[in-house]
């Protein structure tokens, strides 16, 4: 609790102020009288507003609730503006909760200030003072912006009108010649290996001057990024993630974690955030920074830039192919082990595309192949060796268009393979359908004609601009017009000589392209040779005009399609086509530089606009690069001529022969193979690679391999495969070993087709393993149950396992034995279970007897036949009846006359007596059991129905159940008679149908229906019932609701937090109980807004649970729980402080005022302005008591005077930081001391002599004499001391006790203990203790008694101690 301290002062009017401190830290008070009435008080604070930091942009309030009497008036203010703007600001008050609060509907930078609340009434004034922090958001850097974003506006379209795009940093205006800035802000992200491709794009041919200029505004940056940045590395560029999102990533240390980081798009500042479902998102973890860009859409390509405080850091260039597909992928259902194919077909070629399953991208490997067509426009998926873990959906992503199919996988439930590993098939399975090829083609001809059109259009353009300027030049003057010719002329030459195609063939603008002379190969050199052998001098380009020139052109000959890279597989043919754009056109094909012409290996041809080199039987020399040139244009590709592992189809044909030996033989698998060296062989059976071991041998030399497996047994069965691998591919080749043996025993239990008088009919299951060859006999032999011989029956065919014993006698039983014969054995044998050859069956019992009707003189009996007939027609039927009380039961009809039909009426019955009936079903076979007995039933006349039940009412409910009470109807003789039963009867409020709760009658006047509907409506009524029948039913006098009896909501913990500290980073958990009918509406609040998202609330039937998974900062406040139903509505809060251990003050200093005091003073905790809460603790400590001695606590100003301090003493002070959760580390003060003057004097000092401290033991505290029940502990303690340490021990019975583990001996500082965990007879004695040194020795004993147990107890050496005992 805080103490209240009071100064007291005087106006200059003479009027009196009393300022004291509030128990509420931070509030001052003002009061205005020395003596306050009775009742009457100054304005106080219950609670005070929180200082609050929060985003621009949002909505802002503070809260206070004050007291006091009369009721204070509140206003509020702020140190650096007023308050009375309403658009700004809005003072409100609840009268129901009290709260007076001071609205900021829409914060910015302009609210942030230090605000003040007053409390006024006649006797005083209470006033506190709070901050608010505006965290300025980061894609609102610009002024211009935040004041676009307040201002009004009609739609979007004049928003993004408004939008300035790099408001803060304006871009220079670009002059001619000079290239785009977009141009050096790429190269900057770049890495080395992309520059020509960038080049190529803006037309730069001369690198050097290029890398030059790059590395000034390198360095250039590199100092502008160093005052803000530490370190940046691991830069990504932006590609497609997954469906309809982006992703460019980079790893950057900031000097100041605050620093403000902003996203520009094409110059225009993009908003971002780190929530996940936002357009453009920022997640940090750590170092990296990963920008998202969701959703996207065709206007999401651009330049994306990120700047940290106005300095760019990373650029990088979306670009969105424009693609879609013309076939998508179709579901697959493969079977196990089997091969499954994706297919798709895109409207423009792309190289690669991306494909992913279960939200994973796949790449080529072992167990996926991604195959890509010539003309880039068919892509497919192969998921190679399915199994139940690769089903599941698979994504084709091209660009921002993306298509999905499931892939579903069958299992092989061939039982022939039932635990084994399946083989892998060579089928595939999928594939869209349809002729895909032929799609593409037709595709390939749209897009040519398209190209073509456009080539048209270019050439008319160029004739129509040739005709305007010969007109121009004859209409105009000689000399003018003859030199715009030449000047069009020059430009016109330029253009058909910057245009053209780039290494693949592709048609890219005149200002893309490379001048002629100096085409761009081998990184960045500037002086390359031309295809004809001659040097050129490189002539620097600029690119001066628009990306699309002005004048469009003919491009002259040019490639419609370029050369492509080719592997080639050694010994095999390899062909190199292009096409140009004019079939009169002949070119020079070289490699590596060297000029070609036809050979017989070479051969060199052209087809109207195709040329083609074609290659017959490759080998490694052939590898190399190959350039077609034509009318100055080139196109190049590589040969890359591949070596990988191959098989003879003949061999490979012999291999795949399964190898068939009996067990314990050998087999031998060999496969001779060619490829480049180093290959790797490995030999596999049934997936799993063999080693050399006992009865494995592999040979592998450099052009066959062989796999010998020795002692083959049958388990041996299965797949072999062998593979080999070298750099240039894998190759597998898969055989089959069976191993033959001799069958197990077939499989039981038999199944009985028939057993008569006259035959056994049954049959079994073929053997498990029939060892490879197939069952040709079984054979046979019979044991009679009961004789120790068997007969042999001998040998029946294999198919079907069956056999038909007709040599049976009827209720003898048989055993049989079986075995199975192959052609390589014969199996174990299969014994049978015994089978016995006809048997009696008697019916089963049929239903219990239904009593149809009553009387006093005739009972009449209805009952079902029974399920169980015994295999034979039921002939008839005994009924027998017994008396209530009776063990005895007798039959009512004659012994041989039975009862033909179902029912009977029984009239040998005495009137007033009760009877209950059974029934037992007759065959050819006999009598069988008898039914269960009937409900007993009175022989007398029926009985009148009941009445009306009285007095039906509702006990209780709840949401599920429904509990009724009612009185038993009277009885009236002739009219109704009494009741014995009762019926409940429910009808939901929309069905018109009653049901009833219960089957059979309810004997109770009280019943509970359950299983309701919470909150539905239902009808309920009660029917009484006895033997006669059914009475009228009794209705409630109105419909129930499934619902306990309303309760207003209240809560239930006695004892509830209204305030709790949680340490940042914790979780914070808040469990409120409560009881309320019918179930109420739960919310919670914070500060009077909605919870965040991050705050997790749970609710159940009485309770509910706020939990803050991992709590910041900002999670302070109060936060209140509404609880409401129809009844009424309970509110509780709850203030929630998250903070952490304080930061310690910062330097101390001392100084001396005034003579015998310091004071103290240091400079504030970092944690001061965040934490209002925060105070400080000084200790002190001097160079004589040598301790640290808290001298002041709860300070919450920065200074502290500490007095009577003496001269001739060091002090040094220490000040700690305080809060909720603790204290921080100290800061130290310097020593402070002043030196007191002092008189010489002298002292004798008298001669000491030699003090020895040495003493014999003794016992300073004996031992106690103890009684104890037995099974109990008793503890035995004394204190000993002595100089040296003494040495202890402990006797019973003079016997030793240190060593027994029974007894739980301690020497703690003189105090000896004994404890006895469970005393018992034999523990019942004398105890001594004896310690012992080199001066003496002391003793101490005492006698313990056990209760329960006789005086005597012998001890184990002699009678004469036992006696002594006694």
């Amino acid at each position: 609790m805080w103490k209240k301290t009071k100064v007291t002062e005087y106006t200059a009017d003479g009027q009196m102020i009393i300022r004291k401190r509030s128990k509420v830290p931070g509030v001052m008070i003002t009061q205005y009288v020395e003596e306050l009435p009775e009742g009457k008080s100054t304005p106080d604070f219950i609670r005070k507003p929180i200082a609050l930091t929060i985003q621009e942009g949002k909505f802002a309030f503070f809260k206070a609730i004050v007291t006091g009497d009369p009721t204070p008036t509140v206003t509020w203010a702020r140190n650096n503006g007023e308050v009375t703007d309403p658009e700004k600001y809005q003072c409100t008050y609840d009268p129901v909760s009290g709260e007076h609060m001071l609205q900021m509907p829409n914060v910015s930078t302009d609210h942030a200030d230090t605000y003040k609340c007053y409390a006024t009434n006649e006797f005083g004034k209470a006033v506190v003072t709070t901050t608010l922090n505006v965290i300025e958001v980061g894609f609102k850097k610009s002024k211009a912006l935040q004041e676009s974003r307040t201002a009004p506006r009609e739609n979007a379209t004049q928003f993004k009108k408004m939008l300035k795009p790099r408001a803060e940093r304006e871009k220079p205006e670009k002059k001619e010649g000079e290239l785009d800035e977009k141009f050096w802000e790429l190269l900057l992200s770049a890495d080395k290996k992309d520059y020509e491709r960038i080049c190529a794009e803006y037309g730069v041919t001369d690198f050097r001057w290029m890398l030059k200029k790059l590395n000034e505004i390198k360095k250039e940056r590199e100092e502008q990024q160093a005052l803000y940045i530490e370190r940046l590395s691991n830069l990504k560029h932006i590609e497609v993630k997954g469906i309809g999102m982006a992703q460019f990533e980079f790893d950057m240390e900031l000097k100041d974690p605050n620093s403000k980081i902003y996203l520009y798009k094409d110059g225009v500042m993009v908003p971002f955030d780190d929530e996940v479902d936002v357009k453009h998102n920022l997640r940090q973890i750590g170092k990296k920074f990963v920008f998202t860009v969701k959703d996207l859409l065709p206007e999401d390509a651009g330049l994306y830039q990120v700047d940290v405080e106005g300095v760019n850091v990373f650029s990088t260039d979306f670009k969105i192919p424009t693609v879609d597909f013309l076939v998508k992928i179709q579901e697959v259902k493969a079977m196990e082990r089997e091969d499954a194919v994706f297919e798709c077909v895109l409207s423009h070629p792309l190289p690669n595309i991306t494909w992913m399953g279960k939200n994973a991208p796949l790449e080529q490997g072992e167990k996926y192949d991604i195959i890509v067509s010539e003309d880039k426009l068919i892509h497919r998926l192969v998921v190679k060796d399915c199994m139940q873990v690769d089903k599941g959906i698979y994504v084709a992503v091209a660009g921002i268009k993306s298509c999905s199919a499931w892939l579903v996988v069958e299992a092989d439930n061939d039982p022939s393979m039932h635990g084994k590993k399946k083989a892998r098939k060579t089928t595939q399975a999928g594939g869209s359908g349809v002729d895909l090829q032929k799609i593409a083609q037709e595709q390939q001809a749209i897009l040519q004609k398209e190209k073509e059109e456009r080539m048209e259009a270019i050439q008319k353009a160029k004739e129509e601009k040739e005709a305007a300027e010969k007109v121009a030049v004859d209409t105009g003057s000689g000399c003018v017009g003859k030199e715009k010719k030449n000047d069009s002329t020059k430009a016109l030459s330029g253009l058909d000589k910057g245009s053209g195609q780039d290494s693949s063939g592709r048609n890219v603008p005149v200002e893309d392209v490379p001048a002629q002379d100096s085409p761009v190969k081998d990184g960045l050199d500037e002086d390359v040779s031309a295809g004809d052998g001659t040097e050129s001098q490189t002539k620097k380009r600029i690119r001066t005009g628009p990306l699309v020139p002005d004048t469009i052109i003919d491009p002259g000959v040019h490639f419609t399609s370029g050369l492509e890279d080719i592997k080639a597989i050694l010994g095999n043919s390899a062909e190199m086509v292009c096409k140009l754009s004019s079939e009169n056109c002949d070119g020079i094909w070289y490699k590596d530089g060297k000029k070609l012409s036809s050979t017989d290996e070479l051969v060199i041809s052209k087809d109207g606009a195709y040329h083609k080199l074609k290659i017959h039987k490759c080998q490694e020399e052939d590898a190399g690069k190959y350039r077609f040139e034509a009318d100055g244009r080139k196109t190049e590709a590589m040969l890359v001529v591949e070596d990988p592992p191959r098989f003879d189809p003949e061999a490979l044909g012999e291999f795949s022969k399964p190898v068939i030996v009996k067990a314990g033989e050998k087999a031998t698998f060999k496969m001779p193979f060619v490829g480049r060296d180093p290959m790797k062989v490995q030999w596999y059976k049934e997936g799993e690679e063999l080693l050399d071991d006992t009865n494995v041998k592999l040979e592998i030399t450099p052009n066959h391999s062989r796999l010998l497996l020795s002692k083959c047994q049958r388990r041996d069965t299965g797949e072999i495969k062998i593979k080999i691998k070298n750099e240039f591919g894998t190759i597998e080749a898969f055989s089959q070993l069976i191993v033959l043996d001799k069958p197990t025993p077939p499989q039981g239990p038999v199944d009985v087709i028939e057993s008569s008088a006259h035959c056994i009919d049954f049959k079994w299951r073929p053997p498990k393993d029939s060892g490879g060859s197939p069952v040709i006999n079984y054979n046979l032999e019979r044991q009679q149950v009961g004789r120790n011989t068997w007969k042999k029956i001998g040998d029946i065919p294999g198919d079907p396992p069956g056999y038909k014993d007709t040599d049976v006698d009827h209720g003898r039983k048989y055993c049989y034995r079986i075995k199975a014969i192959t052609a390589e054995g014969v199996s174990e044998v299969m014994e049978t279970d015994d089978i016995q050859a006809g048997t009696k069956a008697y019916p089963g019992p049929p239903a219990a007897p239904k009593v149809v009707s009553a009387f006093k003189d005739c009972i009449n009996l209805a009952w079902a036949a029974p399920a169980n007939t015994g295999g034979t027609n039921i002939v008839g039927y005994n009924l027998e009846k017994r008396k209530n009380g009776s063990n005895l039961w007798s039959q009512v009809n004659p012994v041989d006359e039975p009862i033909k039909e179902k029912k009977y009426a029984v009239k040998d019955i005495v009137e007033g007596l009760e009877y209950e009936f059974r029934v037992a079903a007759i065959n050819f076979s006999g009598a069988g059991e008898p039914s269960a007995p009937s409900d007993f039933v009175f022989a007398r006349d029926p009985k009148k129905p009941p009445g009306k039940v009285i007095d039906l009412k509702v006990t209780d409910s709840t949401y599920t159940t429904l509990s009724l009470a009612w009185t038993k109807p009277k009885e009236e003789e002739g009219v109704q008679d009494e009741a014995k039963g009762y019926f409940v009867e429910i009808r939901p409020a929309e069905n018109p149908e009653w049901h009833r709760c219960s089957t059979n009658a309810i004997i109770m006047t009280s019943y509970t229906i359950k299983g309701l509907k919470s909150m539905a409506m239902y009808w309920v009524r009660v029917i009484a019932t006895n033997e006669g029948g059914e009475g009228e039913p009794q209705d409630l006098d109105n419909y129930i609701i499934a619902m306990p009896p309303p309760v207003r909501p209240r809560f239930t913990d006695a004892k509830m937090k209204s305030f709790m500290v949680v340490r940042a980073g914790n979780s914070a958990r808040v469990n409120i109980n409560f009881e309320a009918s019918p179930m109420p509406d739960i919310t919670w609040l914070k500060d009077g807004m909605p919870v965040s998202k991050r705050v997790t609330i749970s609710n159940a039937e009485g309770g509910s649970q706020l939990l803050i998974p991992s709590s910041e900062r900002s999670d302070t406040g109060v936060y209140t729980i509404i609880v409401k139903n129809l009844v009424g509505q309970e509110t509780f809060s709850i203030e929630i402080r998250v903070t952490d251990d304080p930061k310690p003050p910062g330097p101390v200093e001392l100084q001396e005022n005034v003579p015998g005091t310091v004071t103290v003073s240091w400079t504030p905790s970092p944690d001061e302005k965040r934490d209002d809460r925060l105070h400080y603790m000084v200790s002190k400590r001097d160079s004589i008591k040598r301790t640290w001695v808290t001298v002041a606590d709860h300070l919450f100003n920065n200074n502290f005077t500490a007095v009577n301090i003496m001269p001739g003493r060091e002090y040094r002070f220490r000040v700690y930081s305080k809060n909720d959760m603790g204290l921080s580390e100290p800061s130290e003060s310097p020593t402070w001391g002043i030196t007191r003057k002092k008189d010489k004097y002298t002292v004798n000092m008298p001669t000491s002599k030699g003090c020895s401290f040495e003493t014999p033991p003794s016992f300073t505290v004996p031992l106690k004499t103890h009684t104890s029940p037995e099974s109990y502990e008793c503890y035995m303690s004394c204190a000993v001391r002595g100089d040296p340490a003494p040495h202890v021990t402990w006797y019973r019975n003079n016997i030793s006790l240190n060593t027994n583990s029974n007894y739980y001996i301690s020497n703690t500082c003189g105090v000896c203990s004994m404890l006895i965990l469970r005393v018992g007879p034999k523990d019942t004695g004398e105890y001594k203790v004896i310690a012992e040194n080199r001066l003496g020795r002391a003793e101490c004993s005492t006698n313990l008694t056990v209760r329960g147990t006789s005086l005597t107890c012998e001890a184990p050496d002699s009678s004469e101690e036992s006696a002594a005992a006694v």
